[in-house]
C-alpha cells in the first residue's frame, strides 16, 4: 500500500472521529505528495525515498516552528505544531536512539579512515543516506561532530 492511500485511510479515520488535528496534518501530507507529483510533470508515484524525504520535511517543519514558537512563549502555538509533528511521524519507519545512531557513525568513520573535521561531509553523506528515514540530520550532524573533533 502507497503513502497515499494510507494517507487516505487515516484521513477518513480522523473524519469519522472528528479529530481536526490529525485531519490538518494528513491534509499537509496529501498536499505535500500532490506537489511532488506534479513538479516532475508527471502523475507518477514518488518513491519511497521520496515519500520519506517528504515526511521528514513535513516533520521538521513544524518542530521548527514549534521550537520558534515555543522561544516566544507562545505555547499556545507551539503545541499544535507539535501535535501535527506526531501526525505525521507515524508514517515514518522507527526512529533510532542517539546510541544506536552513534554506533553507525563509529563504524563509518572506521570505514572512511575519517580524521577529522575536513572529513565531515563524506561522513555526513554515508550515514544520512545509511539512516535515511531513521534519524534526523541535525541529530546525525551533532553526533558526527562530536566523533570527529
Amino acid at each position: 500500500m502507497s503513502l497515499q492511500q494510507d494517507v487516505m485511510t487515516a484521513m477518513k479515520e480522523a473524519m469519522k472521529a472528528k479529530d481536526t488535528n490529525a485531519l490538518t496534518s494528513l491534509r499537509a501530507i496529501k498536499s505535500a505528495i500532490l506537489l511532488a507529483q506534479t513538479e516532475t510533470g508527471a502523475k507518477e508515484e514518488l518513491t519511497e525515498d521520496q515519500e520519506l524525504a517528504l515526511l521528514q520535511k513535513l516533520v521538521k517543519q513544524r518542530k521548527d516552528s514549534a521550537a520558534i514558537f515555543t522561544e516566544q512563549n507562545r505555547g499556545d502555538l507551539a503545541q499544535p505544531e507539535l501535535d501535527q509533528a506526531k501526525v505525521i511521524e507515524q508514517f515514518l519507519p522507527e526512529q533510532l536512539t542517539e546510541e544506536e545512531i552513534e554506533k553507525v557513525v563509529v563504524m563509518t568513520i572506521e570505514e572512511t579512515g575519517a580524521s577529522g573535521m575536513k572529513d565531515m561531509g563524506k561522513v555526513m553523506g554515508i550515514v544520512s543516506k545509511e539512516l535515511a528515514g531513521q534519524a534526523d540530520g541535525k541529530t546525525i550532524s551533532a553526533i558526527v561532530k562530536k566523533k570527529l573533533a
